[in-house]
């Protein structure tokens, strides 16, 4: 697909991930001003009325717009996760479809797989097991549009494809400690220990936990390959390769941030998922996307921006 005269539509093209996937596309040759972004303020995409006004016209849908927190934040609203992110899906896909939307990308999650899958995670163990207990009602809502975009491509031969990103970090991130994710609150931890001259921080569960981590430039050149060259039923997983525990990724914030005090852990507090790292030889087969950041060189990057942006 040559994007140079498409028009797209971006839903959550405004926030952290989509602000990146804007440029990754211009950088592929689309035409900014043919690049529509809605607001929420103006467009609810809990309303298939705005749904569909919203694809009205438009070649490409990238939709990235979710209801998303940490484990705190999932706690605290399940009902809000699975209800906003599974309606949001199933209307845009709908509206999407029957408005002639040439090419349609659902962004998944990786919070979708099932707890104990097997390291590395493989697209076809996505439906072997429930997910880990604290984000099953986000995933889940998000595996089903997974099911809504073959489901419309066998009845209706409608090109959607459905990507699943891992765990993603980098400038422009959210900060706020009530729904940000693990870089993010551990940067502003630490940060703040600093600021106030606190000799220790607090951090949740064990630290024992693994995640993968995707710099958020590499997640938006994902996106836009995926726009511009795969057209099949299967999802891709999307994601870096790495996997490290989230005690030494504290440790290496410290070190970045140049932070000595005590980590107090507390283990009432859940740690999530015992392990997360994706196989992403999908990717790179189907539409040559490998990513390309250093994860130390990606954190230094991020801590950057926050210190110069973040409150």
């Amino acid at each position: 697909m040559e994007l140079k005269d498409k028009k797209i539509l971006i839903t959550g093209g405004h926030g952290f991930l989509g602000s990146h996937v804007v440029e990754a596309l211009a950088a592929h040759g689309a035409n900014r001003d043919l690049i529509t972004i809605p607001r929420s303020a103006d467009t609810d995409l809990r309303r298939p009325a705005d749904c569909a006004k919203a694809v009205t016209g438009q070649h490409v849908v990238i939709h990235l717009a979710a209801k998303v927190g940490g484990i705190g934040f999932n706690q605290e609203k399940p009902g809000e996760l699975f209800y906003d992110n599974m309606v949001m899906g199933a209307y845009m896909v709908d509206a999407a479809y029957r408005a002639g939307v040439e090419k349609f990308v659902a962004l998944g999650t990786i919070c979708a797989y099932p707890k104990f899958t097997p390291v590395p995670f493989r697209e076809e163990n996505l439906w072997k097991g429930y997910p880990e207990e604290t984000n099953a009602p986000y995933g889940l809502a998000k595996k089903a549009i997974s099911v809504e975009t073959e489901a419309y491509r066998t009845q209706y031969g409608f090109n959607a494809v459905y990507i699943l990103p891992v765990n993603l970090y980098g400038p422009r991130d959210n900060f706020d400690p009530s729904k940000s994710h693990v870089i993010p609150a551990l940067i502003k931890k630490v940060a703040d220990a600093k600021r106030t001259g606190s000799d220790h921080i607090d951090v949740w569960g064990t630290g024992r936990a693994t995640r993968e981590f995707l710099f958020v430039e590499d997640a938006a050149e994902a996106i836009a390959l995926a726009a511009l060259r795969y057209d099949k039923p299967e999802p891709v997983n999307i994601g870096s390769g790495m996997e490290i525990s989230i005690r030494d990724l504290i440790a290496l914030i410290c070190r970045l941030m140049d932070y000595h005090g005590e980590l107090r852990w507390d283990a009432s507090r859940p740690d999530g998922q015992p392990r997360r790292r994706l196989d992403v030889s999908r990717a790179e087969q189907e539409f040559g996307f490998r990513a390309k950041t250093d994860f130390e060189a990606g954190l230094k990057k991020t801590i950057e921006w926050y210190l110069k942006n973040g409150k």
